[in-house]
């Protein structure tokens, strides 16, 4: 699944958005995400940086692509466990005056566990255009 919107802000002011886990609840259109601890901002593969979900479980990010001011994405994973092979991405192409094309994909063809499909399948595009809708007023009010 993916959706993808222009904003009207600089690729560099929407990737702190993204790259900064403390500030992903706020922009999060699966209201799936509660708080993250400060200080975690994602600088290279191989970070991981944790979040509490609404349900409050932790889950751990594994970064697995970073280009910075360009892409991130990242797959979740219990505390110390591998992760099942779901990934959340961002990918943003900087365009003209100040805006910024961003492209939001949730990419679960590779997870392997069957307990979470359904919860994969609820991840709609949807809910990722929600996510990008969010992020956008926050970029754009900055």
């Amino acid at each position: 699944m993916s959706a993808r919107r222009e904003v009207a802000a600089p690729a560099a002011t929407i990737f702190e958005l993204i790259a900064d886990p403390a500030r992903q609840p706020l922009w999060d259109g699966n209201d799936n995400l509660a708080e993250a601890v400060e200080g975690q901002r994602v600088r290279a593969v191989g970070d991981v940086f944790t979040v509490r979900l609404t349900m409050g479980e932790e889950r751990e990010n594994h970064v697995v692509e970073f280009d910075e001011g360009r892409r991130l994405a990242w797959r979740p994973a219990e505390p110390g466990a591998e992760p099942p092979g779901h990934v959340w991405r961002w990918e943003l192409e900087p365009l003209a005056e100040g805006r910024t094309a961003v492209t939001h994909t949730y990419d679960w063809t590779h997870l392997t566990d069957e307990g979470r499909f359904v919860r994969a399948r609820a991840t709609t595009t949807e809910r990722l255009a929600a996510s990008l809708d969010r992020l956008a007023a926050l970029a754009e009010g900055c």
